[in-house]
């Protein structure tokens, strides 16, 4: 999700050895994990090849009922797309804790047509109980990863409570000046900890740090948990994808020989009361490259 273009720039780190930006350094099977994303397993080949092409659902952020996001609307349009993934925005899905809840939940969704398998962005901290709120909702609703914004200070706890739950944490990257702003920062906070934790891959946030999003798929590896898809012009405008600077087809490379399977989220942030026309061309965009390149 955003951050302002303008947000002033903080101290960079110094630069990691190159062990620790190596691909190898990060790399785990998914198979020693288990969990939920048991449920995430390939599926057959389609528009989209390999990938649960969905969206983050803060891309509908904009379709709103009385001043308040509104999930009917979202749904539709989402099933409207072509779509049946989501990385749920948190004003979309509410943060239950009861099992009826999530029942009514997961019913609701799948008589809309619609997965969630991704949630976020949330804040993450060394409060263990509030930690706790995020990791059993996850685990009620079948959901595999978070994104997150976790405090520096939480890794510790948050390696017992990932494999206490099952649930992987992908730390989402935000624009120049968060303190998650580069790979390199990225891969020192979760070196050593566990394999359960590793980057949610926003690529539009990544080009406006000047990064190289296919940098960051190979880095993390199988500890990518999460992909928000969008592109960015000269590191600062947010466009279609296909306009700005993203190596769209490279960074679909990366994420099939990946195997990933998590969900692919478009994430659009523009005209957010009117976005689907630009959604679809996104779609579009998408659907050519996978053809192109026969994935």
């Amino acid at each position: 999700m955003r951050k302002s273009i303008d947000e002033q720039e903080l101290t960079r780190r110094g630069l990691l050895g190159a062990g620790l930006a190596a691909a190898g350094a990060l790399a785990l099977g998914r198979d020693a994990l288990g969990g939920p994303e048991a449920a995430t397993a390939v599926p057959d080949s389609g528009d989209y090849g390999p990938f649960k092409m969905g969206l983050q659902s803060y891309s509908l952020r904009g379709l709103t009922r009385d001043g308040k996001a509104d999930v009917a609307k979202a749904l539709k349009a989402t099933r409207d797309l072509g779509l049946n993934y989501w990385e749920s925005y948190v004003a979309h899905v509410p943060m239950i804790a009861e099992k009826a809840q999530a029942a009514e939940w997961k019913s609701r969704l799948s008589d809309a047509g619609v997965s969630v398998i991704g949630y976020g962005v949330i804040r993450l901290g060394k409060d263990a109980a509030a930690n706790r709120k995020a990791f059993e909702f996850a685990r009620l609703m079948d959901i595999p990863y978070l994104s997150a914004d976790p405090d520096p200070d939480a890794f510790d706890l948050l390696d017992k409570q990932v494999e206490e739950f099952g649930v992987n944490v992908g730390i989402h990257n935000h624009g120049p000046g968060h303190r998650y702003d580069t790979v390199d920062k990225i891969a020192a906070a979760i070196k050593d900890h566990s394999p359960r934790i590793g980057c949610c891959v926003d690529t539009g946030h990544f080009l406006r740090s000047r990064e190289d999003p296919v940098r960051a798929v190979e880095v993390f590896g199988p500890r990518t948990y999460g992909v928000h898809l969008k592109d960015v012009k000269d590191a600062k405008t947010f466009t279609v994808l296909g306009q700005g600077d993203l190596r769209t087809a490279d960074l679909l490379k990366a994420l099939a020989k990946l195997k990933y399977s998590y969900c692919l989220a478009l994430e659009y942030e523009e005209h957010p009361q009117d976005p689907i026309d630009e959604i679809r061309a996104c779609l579009d965009a998408v659907r050519a490259t996978v053809k192109s390149l026969k994935i």
